[in-house]
């Protein structure tokens, strides 16, 4: 009988001692208060841009060696296809690396461009897939959001486009983008395009 009564008493002691600690860790919360808050949401990539001029192409590792104008020696791996674009260009040629930075020093890259190259924008689409190209005009010079309309051209993998818009983007062809891109006589090959 004592023994019965000692295996209640640490029986009881033991769910007392549970029940203490469920509460203390949250498990006897309410449900809102057990939740934790929401993640933010992502910041949304931001477009960069260096303009400089061409060092080198390497064909060898896919690389395009360029000066910033701000004198920063630059390098971008590229595919096979942009590097044989490129490497059509002679060291000293403008060249512009449009970007966006998707993480802390990781960059991905939109186009490169080789300004006074064509007598209007024009834009190759060296992706592997079909692109939606979206142009319109700036707002007081700035691209972005604006209320003017926006022309729409489906480019093919290989295909190009020329366009009279102060402004450019490309996206994936099942999405779509804002024109937030400054556009320039020149040729520029598109890389990767962002919704």
């Amino acid at each position: 009988m004592r023994e019965a009564r000692g295996r209640k008493g640490r029986l009881e002691s033991g769910l007392r001692v549970g029940l203490a600690l469920a509460v203390a860790l949250g498990l006897g919360a309410s449900p809102a208060r057990a939740q934790s808050p929401s993640p933010a949401p992502p910041a949304p990539m931001t477009n960069k841009s260096v303009h400089g001029s061409l060092v080198r192409v390497d064909t060898r590792q896919n690389s395009l060696f360029m000066k910033s104008d701000a004198g920063e020696p630059m390098a971008w791996r590229l595919s096979p296809r942009v590097i044989t674009e490129a490497a059509r260009f002679k060291p000293g040629d403008p060249v512009i690396v449009i970007y966006r930075q998707v993480g802390a020093g990781e960059k991905a890259i939109t186009a490169v461009a080789f300004p006074g190259t064509a007598t209007a924008p024009v834009y190759v689409n060296t992706t592997s897939g079909r692109i939606v190209f979206r142009s319109g005009p700036s707002t007081d010079g700035a691209c972005g959001p604006h209320p003017g309309p926006v022309n729409e051209t489906a480019i093919p993998a290989g295909g190009m486009t020329e366009i009279a818009d102060d402004c450019w983007c490309c996206a994936p062809s099942d999405q779509t983008c804002t024109p937030a891109n400054k556009s320039g006589l020149g040729q520029a090959f598109l890389i990767r395009c962002y919704p």
